[in-house]
């Protein structure tokens, strides 16, 4: 018998319940994997509260990522064995497949090899974080050296790793944060120029960062009446990458200063790379090799039991972590 996590109704973190059940034999193209760690996103906390990118069907499990050992295989997998490590790259729908249990099913496309380098704990945290930048920064903009890169929430799990990939290709990355509480921190950990928005003026701090041209590339999470902001610090021909939607508030499109600078914002998930075989293979290669060089790094900002997991939605939803939140099974 085997604990997994479900809720039967949309809500706070109450609504998760611990399930025991059996879990079946792996079916075709699918592997049962015995986790030792969970990766726990902010998209967990939407799908919870049924306001993510697709409606939730109840009774519903939930989570994208996890690392652990396979402990069987089913009819047409090839290349993944009982025993071996291996971790979740997000490419399910949480509908079909979820993380959050002590042992999961999961289909093979989605299951990579663990990296020898990192811990269960440090793996469970990458693949999501390190993909959807990866996916904005360096398969669709190209980012390199010459370009600034703007990154709200940049203290989040996804804005710490596109800090490093950013630094990675060779941009200058100006992370924004509300105050200055996490300066040292987001300087520490890679970002070239730091902007505290409720203290400094972001267009023209974002203006002086960059003598006066503006940045190439914004990765935002957030939208609400900063993405006007945004756009005004975009230089000519800017794009603005939006991958999520942490303002409650309404996003307006400041429609004369786009036209003006002929800006683009484009709507961004990590699907578009984990969706496509060959994208999903290239991404997983840069990451390995991010990860062997030392120019990727994950950060972790606290580690909670499986048996917490309702303490952790509600640190989750605090939004005061400076990194990823894992969870160890």
């Amino acid at each position: 018998m085997s604990r997994t996590i479900q809720f039967a109704k949309a809500g706070g973190p109450e609504v998760l319940e611990f399930i025991e059940h059996e879990v079946r034999a792996p079916g075709p193209n699918e592997v049962r994997i015995d986790v030792k760690a969970i990766g726990i996103n902010r998209a967990e906390a939407m799908w919870r509260t049924d306001v993510y990118i697709e409606p939730v069907k109840f009774p519903a499990g939930l989570g994208y990522e996890a690392a652990g050992i396979v402990d069987a295989v089913g009819p047409g997998v090839s290349g993944i064995a009982a025993g071996d490590k291996v971790n979740l790259i997000p490419s399910f729908s949480m509908n079909q497949y979820s993380t959050y249990g002590e042992v999961i099913i999961a289909p093979d496309y989605a299951v990579v090899k663990h990296p020898e380098t990192l811990s269960y704990e440090e793996a469970a945290s990458v693949w999501m974080m390190y993909v959807t930048a990866y996916g904005a920064l360096i398969e669709d903009a190209q980012v390199t050296k010459g370009d600034f890169v703007i990154i709200p929430a940049a203290s989040s799990s996804v804005g710490l790793a596109a800090i490093q990939i950013a630094n990675y290709a060779g941009a200058t990355t100006i992370a924004l944060t509300r105050t200055s509480a996490k300066r040292q921190q987001l300087l520490d950990a890679g970002a070239a120029h730091v902007i505290a928005t409720e203290e400094t003026d972001l267009v023209e701090e974002v203006k002086r960062i960059t003598g006066g041209n503006g940045a190439r590339v914004v990765f935002d999470p957030v939208g609400g009446p900063t993405l006007a902001k945004l756009i005004a610090a975009l230089s000519f021909n800017g794009i603005v990458y939006i991958y999520g939607a942490l303002s409650s508030e309404a996003t307006p499109l400041p429609i004369l200063d786009m036209i003006a600078k002929v800006a683009t914002v484009k709507a961004h998930n990590i699907w578009l790379t984990s969706g496509n075989e060959a994208r999903r293979k290239a991404a997983v290669e840069f990451v390995l090799k991010g990860l062997e060089s030392g120019a990727l790094k994950p950060v972790i900002d606290r580690t909670f039991k499986f048996d917490e997991m309702v303490e952790v939605h509600r640190y989750l939803e605090q939004n005061g972590q400076f990194g990823k939140i894992v969870v160890t099974v």
